[in-house]
């Protein structure tokens, strides 16, 4: 059984101070639940280092929204892997619809940043997924199979078995805009990656793959979406930063 995984996605959001005082506000809403569910939050770079001490002791892992595929060097405002490792992040971000098509990643810039942050011990959460239009013209299979293979290029089964990558299939349609794939639609974009990933390496490996859904899970809709087979977690914007919200999506998973 793979384990679910729900993780808050804070965007532009939240001071280090404001980062504080969310963590202790999701740590008790979560109270004693044994809910098996692992839950991470990513807050911008400049509250990372405080929501981490804050998370101290908690069932909580901390992730970053971004990083450079680069390991150091004259890099005007980028943060590397071994960076973002030194303050305790487990977590990356990687391929956001939002770094695609505001900032133009590719899907070999967000390959190579997938290679480094595993290298570097990280565990990347890759996002894919398709714009509306490119959805009402029946492109949507072809886009994330796309951005499955290439982002995901040279990834091992084995890295794949031991839990080292998550995906996030977000309809670029469905983020920040109110609207939601239905649960079939979620589910069979979901069972669609996990088929190129058993195209790729091996159905044993795509099998352990944990896929987040990514486009507008709130606590209304969470667990009609997490009871999809292929459906492990979510990836939370807009509703991960109230505590109630985030914790009433957690709970929705157990």
């Amino acid at each position: 059984m793979r384990k679910k995984i729900v993780a808050g996605n804070w965007k532009m959001n939240k001071s280090a101070a404001e980062a504080r005082e969310l963590v202790a506000a999701i740590n008790a809403e979560l109270g004693d639940c044994e809910c098996p569910v692992e839950v991470v939050v990513c807050p911008p770079f400049t509250a990372i280092e405080s929501a981490g001490t804050a998370l101290a002791g908690s069932r909580i892992a901390l992730g970053a929204q971004n990083m450079s595929e680069r390991s150091a060097g004259a890099f005007t405002g980028e943060v590397s892997a071994s960076m973002l490792t030194s303050l305790g992040v487990k977590y990356v971000i990687l391929g956001h619809s939002e770094r695609r098509t505001l900032y133009g990643e590719t899907d070999a810039i967000v390959n190579a940043k997938v290679r480094a942050a595993i290298n570097a011990g990280l565990n990347p959460i890759v996002c894919v997924g398709e714009t509306l239009q490119e959805r009402e013209t029946g492109a949507m299979d072809d886009v994330v199979t796309r951005q499955v293979q290439q982002s995901l290029a040279g990834v091992t089964g084995d890295e794949l078995k031991a839990g080292k990558v998550v995906v996030a299939y977000e309809p670029v349609w469905a983020i920040g805009t109110g609207k939601t794939a239905s649960k079939e639609q979620a589910q069979e974009m979901h069972a669609l990656v996990r088929r190129v990933l058993a195209e790729m390496t091996s159905g044993i490996a795509a099998a352990a793959v944990r896929i987040q859904y990514g486009g507008s899970m709130k606590p209304e809709n969470a667990a009609e979406l997490l009871a999809m087979p292929d459906i492990d977690g979510g990836l939370i914007g807009g509703a991960a930063l109230q505590a109630d919200s985030f914790v009433a999506i957690i709970k929705a998973g157990c």
